[in-house]
């Protein structure tokens, strides 16, 4: 198993916290974005699209986090990122997909790129732009979480799943471009709690080999 990412990649870092939570540690092959190694030949070859991650396992080639996890979770079940109950799971997807579908793609690093050099956009709109989708999607999924009884340490119960793998990078983007985040106290809480598992402090972006001497 080989995992192609970018330490700062938020769905690359969603990935790695997904396999050490299941105990997996594969190999490790930076693409470095800044570099534009996504846009090289030999990297299309793994994936056409370009974008990071790209999982390699028993011969296949797997791409886009959010599909990659729901592989792993259903070749190596234990512990599960989804709760067993039909409305769970889609309460949970739904959380995450808020984050992963809605917040992120208008925020990754190849949308800011496009603005500056197709727009003009200087640093303080691509800021400014950042953390106004932020804040859009976190006004849905703070109160999502605060207002559920389902709710517990983590986004769904007192067990990481799939919306806290979600929310941990995001969060972590966020205070990168210094997003207000006060007004989310539940997301602030969970997103602590993730911080104390040993499998996210392992995903963390600066505690990636690749990362030191990388802007």
């Amino acid at each position: 198993m080989k995992l192609y990412g970018y330490f700062r990649s938020s769905a690359a870092f969603r990935v790695r916290i997904a396999l050490y939570l299941k105990g997996l540690a594969p190999d490790t092959e930076l693409v470095n974005l800044q570099a534009g190694d996504q846009s090289s030949a030999a990297y299309r070859t793994i994936n056409p699209q370009g974008r990071v991650p790209s999982l390699e396992d028993d011969g296949a080639v797997l791409v886009q986090s959010m599909a990659i996890m729901e592989y792993l979770d259903e070749i190596y079940p234990d512990p599960p990122l989804l709760p067993v109950a039909a409305k769970g799971r889609a309460r949970v997807r739904g959380i995450a997909n808020i984050i992963a579908c809605d917040i992120h793609p208008l925020n990754n690093l190849a949308i800011l790129n496009y603005i500056k050099a197709e727009f003009g956009a200087d640093t303080d709109a691509v800021n400014g732009w950042y953390r106004h989708w932020v804040k859009q999607g976190f006004d849905g999924v703070e109160p999502l979480l605060a207002e559920s009884p389902e709710t517990g340490t983590f986004c769904h119960g007192d067990a990481p799943g799939l919306a806290d793998i979600c929310l941990v990078p995001q969060v972590f983007n966020a205070q990168r471009f210094d997003c207000d985040l006060s007004g989310y106290p539940t997301i602030l809480r969970i997103n602590d709690a993730c911080l104390k598992l040993d499998a996210v402090d392992q995903a963390l972006p600066g505690n990636q080999p690749e990362a030191a001497g990388i802007a």
